[in-house]
């Protein structure tokens, strides 16, 4: 108990305003964004069908080498930013040890709040919660993109599908599915990215700490639903 009130103390009350509005913004648009999908087109959305199209050209094609080569492809993008994450992990915890001459470091900052070396790792945990999670999100991305690509290699031939002993739509709509959903647990890796810029505003001040998540939502917020990428991928 004492701890828990040491804890509450050891930021002012706006300060813990703008904490809670960071994850309250982060949470609250990655549930309203998967809502607001059912409703009007969305990246993930429009890029979901063509996963399925995709799907269901692959039970036409005698060789599948293509579709291999395309998985692969798609894999290496989350592979590579859980490989850069494990390193920005490893910086931030490397920060933290260094305690009271990082946080004397950030004070010589123009414009950096200054705060004491508690508060300081406070800040740096928060940065290193966020890319943990961005880490689990992207292996995550991975080992489903592996499933996709095991559903590909176990897919009947395509005279098989002819013959209407395998069906075409089922096949589609299940590997289809798969990769959609490897897609997006990739967003929300991504997601974690553009958060963690919001959360670097907290090292300036409370102020620029909410500005900067409202931003970042703002910014994701237009990429995903009003981008030119989306009109074209949405048309017809």
């Amino acid at each position: 108990m004492n701890t828990v009130l040491l804890l509450i103390r050891l930021l002012p009350w706006y300060e813990w305003l703008a904490l809670v509005w960071f994850f309250a913004a982060w949470a609250g648009y990655a549930n309203f964004a998967k809502r607001r999908a059912t409703v009007r087109p969305s990246i993930l959305a429009a890029t979901n069908r063509i996963r399925r199209q995709w799907m269901l050209q692959t039970t036409k094609r005698e060789v599948r080498v293509v579709d291999g080569v395309v998985v692969q492809n798609l894999s290496t993008s989350p592979s590579f930013f859980a490989s850069t994450t494990i390193l920005i992990i490893g910086g931030l915890l490397a920060l933290l040890g260094a305690g009271e001459k990082a946080s004397e470091l950030v004070r010589d900052l123009p414009f950096a709040a200054r705060t004491s070396a508690m508060v300081f790792d406070l800040k740096l945990a928060l940065l290193t919660a966020v890319f943990v999670y961005a880490f689990f999100r992207f292996t995550w991305s991975m080992r489903q993109y592996t499933f996709g690509a095991l559903l590909i290699a176990s897919a009947p031939e395509y005279a098989e599908f002819d013959a209407g002993a395998a069906s075409r739509e089922q096949f589609a709509d299940k590997a289809g599915r798969v990769m959609g959903m490897a897609a997006e647990t990739f967003n929300d890796g991504l997601r974690a990215y553009y958060m963690s810029f919001a959360a670097v505003g907290w090292f300036f001040s409370p102020l620029a700490f909410a500005l900067a998540t409202a931003g970042v939502v703002y910014v994701l917020y237009q990429r995903e639903f009003h981008s030119e990428v989306l009109a074209v991928l949405a048309s017809e």
